[in-house]
């Protein structure tokens, strides 16, 4: 009887210690593709999340408790991006969650961190057109890559003929659409615009490409813009130099090619082409100096590189660590009121800012492709830039403003009549 009650009474000690050390635990979802079309991109970006959390950690842990990244493999399949995401909340009882790459996955994931209430930090270039109190958009808007890309085209190339290639879902047709109106809004033909899109993971470029090539042999200066994203961009790029395409012929510029894509292909006929982004390796500041070092301390490769995504994690997770210091609580609820109005450094020389309509202040950059592999910045913007949530060049948007802030607490508020029509569009 007496070993039955000392088993009984180990047990319940043992519990009660696994309890006390599931309380002194915060857990961090992280929500990224390791497998399929996108780990090409995402798989880095687990890897950041994982090194800000052990970092954060030798700091002391916050609010006095050690955090812990629970990771999930969404594995490129936009509906599992959903599953996971609740898995997430409901079985690992994370606060936070840190993920997503496409539209198409953040879309999925949307509805179920609006249905637990909980908070999503997104650290990629989006098409704008949404605003949730659930999500926190540390990539950039429209406003804040697109549009400046196509000024700095047509202003300082003399682009007039315009490629728009994407793969096809909600990002780059959304993307182009604005594009398209802006284009035409400053008296570009339709005739003068070409728009393709391609399926995800698309290997065969030669006919698209000789049509590029085509299009811009009308006596026009002809640039791409692309928003090509994940594995197909290695082929696409092979392609352009199999035919011989340089960028002073048709320059592309990418949204979402970074240094982490171009570290698996060789760039040598790539040199010129340029790409736009909010943060570049190259870029020399003693934050992305310090940023840089530890990355390639944690990963154990000094040739591993760095680029935007993983700068928009580094912010994000500064000011969710920020916003839950200042509400003295992970509570997802209470981290959405404190976050807006933080500041943290970026690792360019500046400070992002979280707005009311959950979007970050960011610089904007062009680089221009290296052979090594690396950009050059050759034009920036002379401070930051506030992301918008609805395009001002779209009839059913330019109207619209985000603002969660008491007493509006809206995503979509129609200045002119007044209302707000639903918590995202």
């Amino acid at each position: 009887m007496k070993m039955k009650q000392l088993a009984s009474g180990i047990a319940l000690a043992m519990m009660a210690s696994a309890s006390m050390a599931a309380d002194d635990t915060i857990k961090v979802g992280v929500l990224h593709s390791l497998s399929g079309t996108m780990a090409i991109s995402e798989t880095t970006l687990k890897d950041t999340m994982q090194m800000l959390i052990e970092e954060q950690n030798k700091q002391g842990g916050l609010l006095g408790k050690k955090l812990e990244a629970v990771v999930v493999d969404p594995a490129s399949n936009w509906p599992l991006f959903a599953e996971k995401a609740r898995e997430l909340v409901e079985k690992n009882g994370v606060d936070a969650i840190f993920g997503c790459w496409t539209s198409v996955s953040r879309k999925s994931v949307l509805p179920v961190v609006e249905e637990l209430d909980t908070v999503l930090f997104y650290p990629v270039q989006y098409e704008g057109e949404e605003s949730s109190k659930n999500v926190f958009y540390t990539g950039a808007a429209p406003n804040q890559q697109a549009i400046p890309a196509v000024d700095y085209l047509m202003n300082e190339l003399g682009v007039e003929r315009w490629v728009l290639a994407g793969t096809d879902y909600v990002y780059p047709r959304t993307t182009n659409k604005i594009l398209e109106a802006y284009l035409k809004g400053k008296g570009v033909a339709d005739k003068d615009i070409m728009i393709n899109y391609t399926p995800f993971g698309h290997s065969d470029w030669q006919s698209i490409v000789a049509d590029v090539k085509k299009f811009g042999s009308a006596g026009k200066k002809t640039a791409v813009v692309s928003t090509i994203n994940g594995d197909a961009n290695v082929p696409f790029y092979k392609e352009l130099g199999n035919q011989g395409i340089s960028a002073e012929d048709i320059p592309v510029v990418a949204f979402s090619v970074g240094e982490e894509e171009l570290s698996g292909i060789d760039t040598k006929p790539l040199v010129g082409h340029l790409a736009a982004w909010n943060y570049f390796m190259s870029v020399d500041t003693e934050a992305n100096d310090e940023f840089i070092q530890a990355w390639h301390a944690y990963i154990g490769d000094e040739k591993r590189v760095t680029n935007d995504p993983m700068e928009a994690h580094y912010i994000g997770f500064k000011m969710w660590v920020e916003a839950v210091k200042k509400a003295g609580t992970t509570d997802p609820a209470a981290v959405q009121d404190a976050i807006i109005g933080v500041s943290v450094p970026n690792l360019t020389g500046g400070y992002a800012t979280m707005a009311p309509n959950h979007h970050i202040t960011k610089p904007v950059l062009i680089g221009e492709i290296q052979d090594d592999g690396q950009f050059e910045v050759v034009w920036s913007t002379s401070g930051t830039v506030l992301g918008d949530a609805w395009s001002d060049f779209l009839p059913g948007s330019k109207d619209l403003i985000a603002d969660w802030r008491a007493p509006l607490s809206c995503g979509n508020y129609n200045v002119k009549t007044g209302k707000c029509s639903g918590q995202n569009f």
